[in-house]
């Protein structure tokens, strides 16, 4: 089973819906594909809603496409883990996911 060790997590207000175990920007939203993340929820969230969004720690993340244990990871356009390309570093995986739709652990550091 895998599990998560939440070290930091915070919460600020969704300013869009946002999907459980994805990533999240500092101001609520879905990121942009590569972009800088602030977290990942830990729920789905309405826009709204104040989130709980896990900044630190080792977190549950959907793949968005394979990946690598021990790779380093970006967000796609859904907020996504995938394989760091050109985008801005996110975490590390733990585990492997040889598809889409698989949840991995991300480990998180500041």
């Amino acid at each position: 089973m895998k599990t998560e060790q939440p070290i930091l997590t915070t919460s600020i207000p969704a300013t869009a819906a946002l999907t459980a175990r994805r990533f999240v920007t500092t101001v609520g939203a879905v990121p942009a594909a590569g972009a800088k993340v602030l977290g990942v929820a830990n729920a789905g969230y309405d826009a709204g809603e104040q989130a709980g969004v896990g900044v630190l720690g080792i977190f549950l993340v959907e793949a968005g496409a394979a990946v690598a244990a021990d790779a380093n990871v970006e967000t796609d356009v859904s907020g996504r883990a995938i394989t760091l390309a050109a985008g801005v570093d996110c975490g590390r995986a733990m585990d492997a996911a040889s598809a889409a739709g698989q949840f991995i652990r991300v480990v998180r550091g500041i």
